[in-house]
């Protein structure tokens, strides 16, 4: 029966994806959307013997539809149908919705009960979150408004959920909207990267704060803050114009090393509150040289130091390989193992370098080798190659005669010539004795 199940549901969801592209051929902002299958990660919350709240998750399959108030479900299951407002999440989704990620869940307001200003709001009221994902592209967060038709007695809150049944029909309104299309950043030093963050609500001057916070190893610093109430702000980093028509994106000042960590972008409208975490992380691409020329040609008997060096990178991790193959190639090049490293060498501005050398002692059979450094680094698609061609030769034979010879004529020079001389000087000095 599980695996009768299981095949169903992923012939279901199959249906679902094909209707959903007959329909709308692509998200891409279209506001045309007409349904979109979606998790609806429900929650069980009891209180344990020891007086500690426990909370079960239950993920149930659901529908979010649009349309209007009295519409009926397009599909047998959980449906919530978010009727028409101000808010429209449609207006920011784009992407292809092959790559739509639809997860609802209920949202307790901490215990504040109040009555939200728009026409038909309760105190009562009861609050839902869809989050839409496009992996590397944006988050949407939504929070829907649904007015039971029954008051429950008390407030309902995690430890007295409105229940949901498996084919419910819970009519929703969008009452706001928080997203980024900056879900995580990589950048280079020196760089001055915008964090977006963007908001809407469905009524007009809404009590609205923002605030942007940096953690990193555990700790929370605020970045920026600001409150419509009052009309205060501080820190810097976001225009407090642009937050008039929901821009709250950040910018950067130039990164460096402690730039690194997660930006929390948060927007609060009472009793409503939206957030989105931002990771940023730097990444520096190495600079990769070699101390030779593309071909180095060396004598039989000679050596040579050769080096690598991988400048400017970040972070830390890079790895230095030198191969060596014959000039047309070979399917499994050979890896040196004679090959010495330097220590990671810090520059001022955070970035490493590293240098991976070897002492070069060729035979003539190494003669037309290319010898290769391969870098490879996270910053990377593919490695950095720095490559040269060995040359070999023998010594040059034809000074090895011209010396000979040049030896020859000297001691020719000296017999013929100077030891005369030197003869006939010897009698000289006899014949005065």
């Amino acid at each position: 029966m599980t695996v009768l199940r299981t095949t169903i549901n992923i012939m279901v969801w199959s249906l679902w994806a094909f209707i959903i592209a007959l329909l709308c051929s692509g998200v891409n902002g279209s506001v045309d959307v007409q349904w979109l299958p979606c998790q609806f990660v429900d929650e069980k919350v009891h209180v344990n013997e020891e007086g500690h709240t426990e909370t079960q998750y239950v993920h149930r399959e659901a529908v979010i539809q649009f349309g209007n108030v009295g519409d009926s479900p397009l599909y047998p299951t959980i449906t919530f149908l978010v009727t028409a407002s101000k808010v429209d999440m449609r207006r920011y989704v784009e992407g292809a919705e092959d790559a739509l990620n639809c997860e609802i869940r209920r949202y307790s307001t901490g215990g504040i009960v109040m009555r939200w200003p728009t026409m038909g709001a309760q105190e009562y009221d009861v609050w839902f979150s869809c989050t839409l994902r496009h992996k590397g592209e944006f988050i949407i967060t939504t929070f829907l408004r649904h007015t039971p038709s029954d008051p429950a007695k008390g407030q309902v809150d995690y430890l007295q959920w409105l229940p949901v049944n498996d084919k419910d029909l819970l009519t929703t309104s969008a009452a706001m909207v928080v997203l980024t299309r900056t879900p995580s950043v990589e950048v280079g030093f020196l760089k001055e990267p915008t964090l977006h963050c963007q908001f809407a609500v469905d009524h007009k001057n809404p009590n609205v704060t923002v605030e942007w916070k940096l953690q990193k190893h555990g700790e929370r610093s605020k970045l920026f803050s600001y409150t419509s109430r009052t009309g205060t702000s501080e820190g810097t980093g976001v225009s407090v114009k642009a937050i008039g028509v929901g821009n709250a994106s950040f910018k950067l000042p130039p990164t460096r090393k402690n730039s690194e960590g997660t930006y929390i972008c948060s927007v609060l409208v009472p009793p409503l509150y939206g957030s989105h975490d931002i990771p940023l992380s730097l990444s520096d691409q190495p600079r990769v040289s070699l101390n030779v020329g593309s071909t180095l040609s060396l004598t039989l008997g000679g050596e040579q130091k050769v080096m690598c060096d991988a400048e400017g990178y970040y972070p830390l991790d890079v790895n230095i390989e030198w191969l060596r193959e014959p000039v047309g190639g070979s399917p499994t090049p050979e890896f040196l193992k004679n090959v010495l490293y330097s220590s990671h060498r810090v520059h001022q501005d955070g970035t490493y370098s590293l240098s991976a050398f070897f002492l070069l002692q060729p035979g003539l059979e190494d003669s037309g080798y290319k010898y290769t450094c391969r870098v490879t680094h996270k910053s990377l698609l593919t490695p950095i190659r720095k490559s040269f061609i060995l040359s070999v030769t023998e010594p040059d034979s034809t000074m090895w005669y011209i010396t000979v010879f040049g030896f020859i004529i000297v001691m020719l020079v000296v017999l013929v010539w100077l030891l005369p001389q030197f003869l006939a000087g010897r009698k000289a000095a006899k014949k005065r004795f």
